[in-house]
């Protein structure tokens, strides 16, 4: 009996030991089947490259770029958003243009807005035939620039950034400037004016092929607003008066460059001039832009220049500190030829 039941106690032994060298063999193959995985998280807008990512402006991302020299990241940090200067038109935007590049004088300003050409006639003098007798006197080469200016105001013509001749524009603000025996040939004409203040305008930049015994008459011009500020630094919230001359009971149109475009409008008086009262609450505190355009007789101006200002936590009044810069004679922002141009010019009269 005894043998019977050991014998049937190691055979249930081994069928015990069997089964479970089987079910360790099965958890060694799951434990085997399990995988440990880490993933790495990118943040687009964190202001950090970080992965594939092409750029990061952080908070900024989406931001429309004034200009290639001022662009941000887009949205998904995989390339840049729109730009003034990328060639494509972002009417969205307020662009009118966009050449890819940010150079004035092309027909597309730095600033993605359509330069207006002036429009050209020419006027060629053919004698009269038949007839013998008396001296042929051949027809004068001549280019007359007419448009409008400010009321009273100097404006200067230059040639290749020379100057040849200044006028006063009258009550009206129109103005006539001739040149007469120029040489055919290319030239780059430039032309601005002067407000009563003594600020001056944008330089008005336009190429024109003149021809040999042809009168060209240049029309059409109308010369882009001046502009100042009362105040280098304003308080957020205190009001900063926009002020400057142009075409007499035109409309202007104020552009305000901060994260987002901000326009107003106002009236020019009688003589030409202007002012804008500027709410700064709605600005966010560092520096803004300020340009402005008229519109007269269905006439578009040009934008003018930049003027710079600050909204912060005090009011500083913005001093003058003469007309311009000590060499900056145009007041452009730049001191080039043109200014030496002018210097020469003036020089001894």
């Amino acid at each position: 009996m005894k043998r019977y039941f050991l014998f049937y106690f190691i055979l249930l032994l081994s069928f015990f030991i069997n089964k479970n060298f089987s079910f360790l063999e099965n958890l060694k193959v799951a434990k085997a089947t399990y995988l440990n995985t880490s993933v790495k998280v990118y943040i687009c807008g964190n202001g950090i490259i970080e992965g594939d990512e092409f750029c990061d402006d952080g908070t900024k991302n989406g931001t429309y770029g004034p200009s290639k020299n001022e662009k941000y990241c887009n949205t998904t940090c995989s390339g840049w958003a729109p730009y003034c200067g990328d060639n494509i038109k972002q009417e969205t935007y307020g662009e009118e243009c966009d050449d890819g590049n940010n150079i004035n004088g092309d027909g597309c300003s730095a600033i993605c807005t359509s330069e207006i050409p002036p429009s050209t006639t020419t006027t060629i003098y053919t004698p009269p035939g038949g007839g013998g007798g008396g001296s042929y006197i051949p027809p004068e080469t001549k280019v007359n620039f007419i448009g409008k200016a400010y009321p009273k105001s100097t404006v200067t013509l230059l040639k290749d950034a020379q100057i040849v001749a200044t006028t006063i524009a009258g009550a009206d603000a129109n103005f006539q400037i001739s040149l007469s025996n120029i040489t055919a040939g290319s030239y780059i004409f430039s032309i601005y004016s002067e407000d009563e203040k003594g600020n001056r305008s944008s330089l008005l930049t336009f190429p024109l092929s003149v021809t040999q015994g042809v009168t060209t008459n240049v029309t059409g011009i109308f010369i882009a607003p001046t502009i100042d500020v009362d105040k280098a630094e304003v308080k957020k919230g205190e009001v900063l008066k926009i002020f400057g001359q142009s075409a007499p009971n035109s409309e202007i149109t104020i552009i305000i460059n901060s994260d987002e475009e901000i326009y107003g409008k106002t009236k020019a008086d009688k003589i030409g001039a202007y002012l804008y009262n500027l709410d700064t609450l709605e600005l966010e505190k560092g520096d803004h832009l300020a340009k402005s355009r008229a519109t007269s007789e269905n006439d578009i101006s040009p934008l003018s220049k930049a003027v710079n200002f600050k909204v912060g936590d005090k009011t500083v009044l913005k001093t003058k500190t003469g007309r311009c810069g000590k060499a900056d004679l145009n007041c452009d922002g730049r001191v080039n030829l043109v200014d030496f141009s002018i210097a020469a010019y003036w020089y001894k009269r």
